[in-house]
């Protein structure tokens, strides 16, 4: 870590023997210690030796910013190890920093002797490089974003959305039950998509059981002559002098959406009502995904359309 130096000692617990010093040149290795490596440290802000936990904390005479050399040498880390509290007793292993300024290097073990020096150094060095770290980085976020991918071409079927599909309601719903049919609609011309849109609407009528429904089949018909939305819903209104027996205009304000239990007039006009889409594809797909839902098998809807509207004779 950038201004940072992590300094292991053999004793877990208690107290070790520790001198740091600042040298202007590099000092002479002090070959009596059994374990010494050295490293490039520069420090930011103002440096400090700071003991586990931060229970103590003692400055360092180093400049901010100034590329150093640290050299860390141990004595009895193996003993240490094995030590234990009280920790009264005289310190077990004992440890030496020094610091002088330096241009940086390569990190390098000097001298390693115990197995304490051993197991950690063996442990860094399965630790990636900074390098090696970015590009773990980096291919995690590529992971994570080809996951995202996948699992948006999952929610619609299998491809990624045009930006018309993902402006279309209920697009979404449509191509994760058939994206191929999606396609197609989708460079379908605008007169066959109005065509399917109107008859997607009375084909979910006639599979609700709304047949002999006059109301319902008004307003199937009024959609087809061509008639404006509102006529279409509520039909002709003559006109009439203000006052008492004026007619009833009825508008539908219950949630979007296709209910079973809900009034045949209300599921009529939910589902007529997207056929006066502005957007041809838009009408036509959100029309056939609400007409899906009086069907127990909604491909059979998707079937019946494609042979219907969108096979080829040749």
């Amino acid at each position: 870590m950038a201004g940072k130096l992590f300094l292991i000692t053999g004793l877990h617990t208690g107290k070790v023997g520790f001198t740091v010093e600042v040298h202007e040149r590099m000092p002479s290795v002090e070959y009596s210690a059994e374990d010494v490596v050295e490293a490039s440290y520069r420090p930011i802000g103002d440096a400090a030796l700071v003991s586990w936990g931060g229970s103590g904390s003692w400055p360092l005479e180093l400049q901010p910013g100034v590329d150093y050399r640290v050299r860390y040498s141990a004595w009895g880390m193996d003993a240490g190890h094995q030590a234990g509290p009280p920790m009264d007793e005289p310190p077990v292993d004992r440890y030496l920093l020094q610091f002088w300024p330096a241009r940086p290097a390569p990190d390098r073990v000097v001298k390693e002797t115990s197995r304490q020096a051993a197991y950690h150094h063996k442990f860094a060095r399965e630790q990636p490089t900074p390098e090696e770290f970015a590009e773990r980085k980096r291919e995690k976020a590529r992971q994570a974003e080809a996951e995202r991918l996948a699992e948006r071409m999952a929610a619609w079927g299998g491809a990624l959305p045009t930006e018309r599909m993902e402006r279309a309601p209920y697009c979404r719903e449509l191509s994760a039950l058939d994206r191929a049919l999606v396609d197609m609609l989708e460079q379908t011309e605008p007169e066959t998509l109005q065509s399917i849109a109107r008859w997607a609407a009375r084909r979910a009528c006639e599979e609700a059981g709304y047949g002999g429904n006059e109301q319902v089949a008004g307003m199937l018909d009024r959609m087809d002559s061509g008639a404006g939305w509102f006529e279409t819903l509520n039909g002709p209104q003559l006109p009439v002098e203000p006052g008492p027996g004026m007619p009833v205009i009825r508008l539908v304000t219950q949630i979007h959406g296709w209910f079973d239990n809900r009034d045949p007039y209300e599921n009529t006009s939910t589902v007529v009502t997207p056929t006066f889409n502005d957007d041809p594809f838009q009408a036509a797909v959100e029309t056939v995904w609400l007409a899906t839902s009086p069907f127990t098998d909604k491909n059979e809807l998707l079937t019946e359309l494609r042979r219907r509207f969108l096979t080829n004779p040749g």
